[in-house]
């Protein structure tokens, strides 16, 4: 299938119309609206960190359970509270696998499986809502900060629970088996592996197909993009540590700057991408943080470099990652420093891999989507180097199909007057100012993962 590629600003004018495929869908939608908001700002007003999510997951366990799904708590328990314990030595109180699990089962047919993610950032709220967030909170490592929903995961459990209301009235349209997932700690990569080394599949239904949606600021409430193929990117952190012999500003030649060495490994580190990766493939290693020294006349005898670096192919990550590793050295061998004194450069094991869309799956699910809001509403965007840990479902030994798309959350007329020079973009995700446009944002989500799941359930069965 050959989608254009639109831009926000000619899905404006779309925004706000009567879907194409109105029905019963849209009306029980809307119907339902005042229920999912209250919701979904109770949410945003009680926002808890990644391992924290006591009362997001009960709450979400609760609306499970009301509709008659069979739930299981705390899946991802085990690992995390190893995965705690090895970080900060302990495990610290209110820290564990607050993952959850709804099934329905409804005949025969295909399993299906709709994710969402409910942890929030540390960060201050400052958008002015009247349900602001004016939330503390401690992180798994004992860190504490102001939390607020930023990347709009309370958007997501809305949405969410929105769905499993809509398919739990619905059952008389599609058979098969439903698994909804709540997971925790999405924000630091960990929350997808805690339930899947808990053998999410296999305590559970495996599914076939893996859906989940993502609101985002970059493009107008009431729209809905995505992306085939790759989508998002691998995300590794990386911490080198250069060693060098400390000595007076005023006699360099007396000591190895660990400084110098860094500056030529951060500058031998562009050649990566732009000359060791092939232009058709992506690439980022971005140094975020330097940290060497302390005084105008001292050369330390140590710097530390923090690293991003994002991928989409595991061959273009495996190469970034090695190439670090011996620029690092070579740098250092090259000022003359011993083996003793070589780098320590350290990656973290548990990264987020790259999430691919599958493209038969979003051919399939895009289709539906079209037929219901229109192709001016429903269109494709490119992919982007942000992370997310949803890409883990579909890497296990099942080779479970996965889409994972996007809702727009953005005010339509605060996007045009941008484009016009009128004003700024609206705040994107993890902006202290970002706040979706509640309504068409959370209407839209509902309606289309709805409509995505029945089509799934529906149609497979009668092929």
């Amino acid at each position: 299938m050959t989608k254009k590629i639109l831009t926000a600003v000619s899905a404006l004018a779309l925004v706000t119309a009567a879907p194409a495929h109105a029905d019963d869908l849209a009306d029980a939608v809307g119907a339902d609206y005042s229920y999912i908001n209250a919701l979904y700002e109770h949410l945003h007003t009680h926002p808890e960190l990644s391992f924290k999510e006591v009362e997001s997951s009960k709450r979400l366990a609760q609306e499970l359970e009301a509709l008659g799904f069979e739930v299981t708590s705390r899946v991802g328990s085990p690992w995390v509270k190893k995965k705690a314990k090895a970080d900060a030595g302990e495990v610290l109180s209110g820290v564990d696998g607050y993952g959850v699990v709804g099934v329905l089962k409804n005949g025969e047919g295909p399993t299906v499986m709709i994710r969402a993610d409910m942890d929030a950032l540390p960060l201050q709220e400052k958008t002015g809502v009247s349900y602001i967030s004016k939330a503390m909170g401690t992180d798994y490592l004992g860190q504490e900060a102001p939390v607020m929903h930023a990347c709009g995961h309370d958007t997501h459990m809305a949405i969410w629970v929105g769905t499993a209301r809509r398919l739990a009235a619905m059952k008389d349209q599609w058979s098969g088996t439903l698994v909804m997932v709540a997971q925790p700690a999405e924000e630091i990569g960990l929350g997808a592996k805690a339930m899947l080394e808990d053998k999410l599949y296999d305590r559970f239904p495996a599914p076939d197909f893996n859906l989940a949606l993502h609101v985002t600021g970059r493009d107008p409430a009431g729209t809905v993009t995505y992306t085939s193929g790759w989508a998002l990117a691998n995300v590794d952190s990386v911490d080198i540590t250069v060693k060098g012999i400390g000595a007076h500003g005023s006699t360099p030649h007396l000591g190895k700057d660990p400084i110098v060495i860094s500056a030529e490994i951060i500058n031998a580190l562009q050649t990566l991408v732009s000359r060791e990766t092939d232009p058709q493939e992506a690439g980022v290693v971005t140094v975020g943080a330097i940290h060497a020294g302390f005084k105008h006349n001292i050369i330390p005898d140590e710097a530390h470099l923090k690293i991003t670096v994002r991928s989409y192919s595991d061959d273009v990550r495996e190469k970034l990652l090695s190439g670090i590793q011996r620029i690092a050295r070579a740098q250092a061998i090259s000022a003359g420093l011993p083996e003793d004194l070589m780098p320590v450069v350290q990656m973290e094991q548990d990264y987020t891999p790259s999430t691919y869309n599958d493209p038969a799956l979003a051919d399939r699910v895009v289709a539906a989507l079209e037929t219901r809001f229109g192709d001016e509403r429903v269109y494709a965007v490119p992919a982007v180097m942000g992370g997310e840990d949803f890409s883990l479902y579909g890497r296990t030994d099942e080779d479970v199909p996965s889409f994972m798309f996007w809702i727009g959350g953005a005010d339509p007329k605060a996007i045009k007057a941008a484009k016009e020079g009128k004003g700024p973009m609206p705040p994107s995700n993890h902006s202290p100012f970002f706040a979706p446009v509640p309504e068409p944002t959370l209407k839209t989500g509902v309606e289309a993962m709805t409509a995505a799941a029945l089509d799934l359930m529906a149609q497979t069965t009668t092929q």
